[in-house]
Parts: structure tokens; sequence; C-alpha cells
């Protein structure tokens, strides 16, 4: 009965969020049902003692994140610059090859710290202007945009300051740059297995005689001619943020040491932080910061204008992610405390291979609950420590277990009911039914890619 309370209590979490409710106000009802089925008495104590307190933990932990890559985002939209690169680099490839345009600027402006969500607004209006004179189906764009954005610079590549690849470091104690060599390997096997699949569905397209289609809904407005940044000036603030976020991992630990006291004459005692769990986080905003702050001196006329309402929406737009991921966390955290979840951690424990183990559960938490943070926060704030101890007496890095964990998150994770699927498909005025038949055969390349990974480092031990 315990067993059935854990996956009703899932299943239930599962289904409002792909209905559409609002994650933030089922997160918690689905825990306390839960909890309401085992013991009636522990609902109160559960709720303020152990789902608040996680849910309170993220966003102690993670806001700051969100907010900065937000509003990164938008200064970089509101200043041209999204669109001066997005134009620079179709020019480059060729409107001739619009997969693969559309696929390297969404990859180019999300490995620059680009906000998923803004990449979509962002670059749709090109991609339906380049299919529809190429004579692409318009269903394929979904594909190709999540192919850039949702996959290997999400977190695979090295570096990325994506959130994803941000979470592990708090639990491994590691850094955003963690087994550089895996999560290229990983990478390159999604974009060319990726680009190989979408060319061969543009050719079936194309011999059944399938154009870019009539009678679509949000088709964007022609593009008002207006003089765009220079590219090269465009691109700076995205390479700061990359450089930056290396330089700042390397000394933070420098400058501050293995562990920190701080005093003030107000405080009843010190601060002390222990600097390897905070590092990648701090490193990561104080680069996003220096990006913010180059794009405003860069493009001070075009912000002055516009950055109140912009920063206003981007702030909006980043406490809600967050708060609906610090939701999926403390209802995670609930669940784990469950006695039905025992048997599950128990039969996760049967997997074979701490990094399978490790991949099984951290992608099937992020498909149930349509979140690639939200399931691997849920996964590692449960079974981080198992996954630790198990890679030591393995002799297995943590950094591997980082990587894993991080592209683990970003395969199942796009299943109907995820927001990032919804919003793409409503962005591009396209349904579950016509487009997302190529959505997901993206996230099995995206799943297969782990496994891809793990055999790369069992065979030759390179990470």
């Amino acid at each position: 009965m315990s067993l059935v309370v854990v996956v009703l209590a899932l299943a239930l979490l599962m289904f409002v969020a792909y209905r559409g409710f609002s994650v933030i106000l089922f997160a918690p009802i689905c825990a306390m049902l839960a909890v309401l089925a085992t013991d009636p008495s522990l609902v109160a104590p559960v709720f303020s003692g152990v789902f608040m307190d996680k849910m309170v933990g993220f966003v102690k932990s993670y806001l700051p994140v969100f907010i900065l890559g937000a509003v990164f985002g938008k200064v970089i939209e509101l200043s041209g610059f999204a669109r001066s690169i997005v134009t620079a680099a179709i020019d480059l490839v060729g409107r001739s090859r619009a997969v693969l345009s559309i696929v390297l600027v969404c990859a180019l402006l999300t490995y620059g710290g680009v906000s998923l969500f803004v990449v979509v607004f962002a670059v749709y209006p090109f991609a339906a202007e380049m299919f529809r004179q190429g004579g692409i189906p318009k269903r394929l764009i979904p594909a190709t945009i999540a192919l850039g954005a949702f996959t290997f610079t999400m977190d695979s590549l090295p570096g990325t300051p994506q959130i994803q690849n941000i979470i592990p470091t708090t639990f491994f104690k590691t850094n955003t740059w963690a087994a550089p060599w895996l999560g290229v390997a990983g990478a390159l096997f999604i974009l060319v297995t990726g680009l190989a699949y979408l060319e061969w569905c543009r050719r079936r397209a194309a011999a059944a005689g399938e154009g870019y289609g009539t009678k679509h809904l949000n088709e964007p407005e022609p593009f008002p001619q207006e003089k765009l940044p220079s590219p090269w000036l465009a691109l700076s603030p995205l390479v700061l943020v990359g450089v930056m976020n290396k330089v700042f991992t390397i000394f933070i630990p420098r400058f501050y040491g293995t562990t920190h006291s701080a005093s003030l004459p107000g405080l009843a005692k010190p601060i002390v932080t222990q600097v390897a769990s905070i590092t990648a986080i701090w490193a990561v905003e104080a680069a996003l910061v220096l990006g913010i702050l180059t794009v405003v001196v860069l493009a001070f006329r075009p912000l002055k204008e516009r950055f109140a309402e912009g920063g206003k929406a981007a702030v909006a737009g980043a406490l809600l992610a967050s708060i609906n991921t610090a939701s999926e966390y403390g209802f995670g955290g609930v669940i784990a405390a469950l006695p039905g979840f025992l048997l599950i951690a128990n039969g996760m424990h049967a997997i074979p291979g701490v990094l399978v183990n490790e991949a099984v559960t951290v992608t099937a938490l992020a498909g149930i609950t349509g979140s690639a943070s939200g399931g691997m926060s849920i996964a590692l704030a449960t079974m981080a420590e198992q996954f630790v101890a198990a890679a030591n007496s393995a002799g297995i890095p943590l950094e591997v277990l980082h990587r894993i964990a991080a592209m683990a998150s970003g395969g199942m994770d796009t299943l109907p009911h995820n927001g990032a699927v919804i919003t793409l498909l409503a962005v591009t005025g396209l349904t579950h039914k016509q487009a997302y038949r190529d959505v997901f055969a993206i996230t099995l390349i995206k799943s297969a890619a782990v496994a891809v990974v793990i055999g790369v480092f069992c065979l030759t031990g390179i990470y």
C-alpha cells in the first residue's frame, strides 16, 4: 500500500502538470495527500518541516541564478543582440540549410547563457521564415529548436551556465566544467544524430510533396527593417560570460580558501561558508552580472527606454520558473520521506552499476515531474550520498557523476507535460498531435546519449 501511495502521488502530479495546472499549487497538494494516506497526523508537521524546508532551501541556493540568467537573456533580446546573432549565423551557414542554421543559433544562445524560453521566442520568427522559404514543414520547427536549445548546450557541454549543469555542483562538490571530454562526446553524439534525424524527416516530407503548410496559427509578422548591432559586438557578452565563468571557477577557491569565516558586529556568530560547495554558483552569478553590465554599456541607448518593463518581465518569469522547480523539490523531499519511497530506492539499488543507477533514477524522476531541474533535484536530494559512496568504492570520479546526472536530467524530461515543450508548441502555434512526435524522437536521442557517455567512460576511463 505504501508503494501505491507514492506512485499515485507522482501520477497525480504528472497528470495535473500535463493538464496545464500550476505545479506551484499542486506539488504541495499531491505531497500532502500522500502524507494523509500514510498518517493523517503528520500532514501539518511534514508540510512545515519537510516540504517548506526543502522548497526554501532550493530558492536560497538557486534563485539568484534564475533571476540573473533571465535578466541577461532579456537584455540580450532588448538590445537587438539576439536578432543580430541569429541573422549573422543564418547568413554564414546559408538559408538553404535552415535546420542546421536554427540548431546552431539556438546552441550559441543557450551556451552563452540565454534562457531556453528566451531562445524560443527569439529564434521562432527566423525559423518560420526560413522553413517557409525552404518548403520545409512547419511541424519540424519545434524539434529543430529543441535539438539546439534543450539538449547538448543545456547539460552536456562543459561550462554551460544553464541551471541543469549547476545543480549537481552542490551535491558532488564539482564545478560546471566537470568531465569535459565526456560532455563533448555526448554533445557530438546528440548533434550529429539529431541533425541526421531531422534531415531524414525533411527528405521524407519533400519526397511526399509536403511543404511548409497553410492556415497555421501564430505566424510571425514580417521583420521590421532596422539597423542591427554588429554580430561581433553582440557576441562579446556571451563570450565574456563563458570565459569569466571559468576564471571565477578557478580563482574563487584561491581567494576564499576551502572554508571562509566572515564576522560582522551585528551577527551573533560568524558566517562559515564551505567554499567548495558554492564555488560553481558564485562563479556563474558573477559571470552573469558582468555579462549584464557589458550589454548595458554596449547598448545603453536601446535599453534605456525598454529595460524597466523588460526587467520586470524577466524577473517575473524567473520567479515563476524557480518557484515551480522549488515546489517540485519540496514534493520530492516529502516523497523521499515516505515508506513507499524506500521500496523504490531499494529497487533502484538493484540496477547494476552506479552510473546506470544514477542515470535511470534521474531521468525517470525528470520524466515524471516534467522538469529536468526538478527531477534531478529530487533524485540527488534523496540519493546523492548513496551515489557518492558507490562511486568512491568503485573508483569513479565525482565529476563523472556530475556529468551523467546533468545529461540524464535532460533525457526524458521533455515528455508532453514538460513546461518548455508546452511553451515551445504554444509559441509556434502547433499542437502535440502535429509536432510532438519529432520532439519525442529528439528526447530519445538525448536519452541514448547518456548510455553512450557511460560506455565511453567504461571503455576508456577518459572523463
